[in-house]
């Protein structure tokens, strides 16, 4: 393998890579329950109908609604926010976290009216869309800037805890961007790594290369080389998890076959951040693409 990659048992790879299609939902752990969704828009509907359910029954109970936010996916957003629009749903309890926010070299926060900033993408596509009357008030929306990362895990505390921390997978197997390379400082100290919490992260290789394919035009130049993060503690202090994973390109090609089974179906190990889902209840779900079986197909 190259060096740069950190999980390296190569029996482990050949075993989850090995896994087929129709095997890859059945799991040891029934509470960390793995699905197919064959359609795009089906799945992105459905995401976006778990979002807008657990709002709605929240405000029904007349509870607070706290809730760890992903940017990526991100098309279940725009399908929220009409839903909420037109249901006349209000958002008045609800407390979003989000996940991660992109630093440069010396840790700075991205701007927030930076094209590439998450919470510009946030605001846009989320929020600001949903109507002003039924609308989050500003001070609940929370993102890991620098000036509130280091105590972002007791903000999410004070308020009772998340509720639902939702998510996907990076390449490298990481979660929000707690990437792999940051295992190597546990030692195998699996109890150790579900303690730490937010920090600023050097980004690994594999993910600057996902997002500039992903967001940037494939233009590795703009990609920022920190972010700043959750950590695995409020991924496993959360109530529930939902993790989506829609990395299918089309025409048969996916980064994200292989990484989604060694992730739900390999060793529990720092080195594969997202590995830990595993030990949780939660729910993770595949777009057909990703679950197809993993192959050599030369294009």
């Amino acid at each position: 393998m190259a060096d740069f990659i950190s999980f390296r048992d190569q029996e482990e790879c050949a075993r989850v890579r090995a896994i087929r299609r129709e095997e890859i939902c059945k799991h040891s752990n029934p509470e960390f329950k793995i699905r197919i969704i064959e359609d795009r828009h089906d799945f992105y509907v459905d995401f976006a109908l778990d979002i807008v359910r657990r709002i709605k029954e929240a405000g029904e109970r007349r509870e607070r609604f706290v809730a760890i936010f992903p940017v990526g996916p991100m098309p279940q957003y725009k399908i929220v926010t009409k839903l909420i629009n037109q249901l006349r749903i209000s958002c008045k309890h609800v407390h979003s976290f989000n996940m991660d926010e992109y630093a440069d070299q010396e840790g700075n926060t991205a701007p927030p009216d930076w094209p590439g900033s998450f919470q510009k993408a946030m605001m846009e596509n989320f929020f600001l869309n949903i109507d002003e009357d039924l609308r989050p008030p500003l001070e609940q929306i929370h993102f890991p800037t620098k000036d509130c990362l280091s105590s972002y895990g007791e903000m999410i505390e004070e308020l009772g805890g998340a509720d639902i921390c939702y998510g996907g997978i990076g390449w490298c197997g990481h979660i929000a961007f707690w990437e792999s390379h940051l295992g190597e400082e546990f030692g195998g100290d699996l109890q150790a790594f579900k303690e730490a919490g937010s920090r600023c992260v050097k980004l690994h290789p594999m993910t600057i290369m996902q997002n500039a394919l992903h967001s940037f035009g494939g233009d590795w130049s703009q990609v920022p080389p920190k972010a700043n993060t959750i950590g695995p503690a409020q991924i496993v202090r959360a109530k529930d998890r939902s993790f989506w994973l829609d990395g299918d390109l089309g025409g048969g090609i996916s980064w994200q076959r292989f990484i989604a089974r060694l992730v739900a179906h390999g060793p529990v190990t720092p080195l594969v951040p997202g590995s830990i889902l595993q030990t949780l209840p939660g729910t993770y779900t595949l777009l057909g693409g990703v679950a197809d079986n993993v192959e050599i197909r030369m294009a």
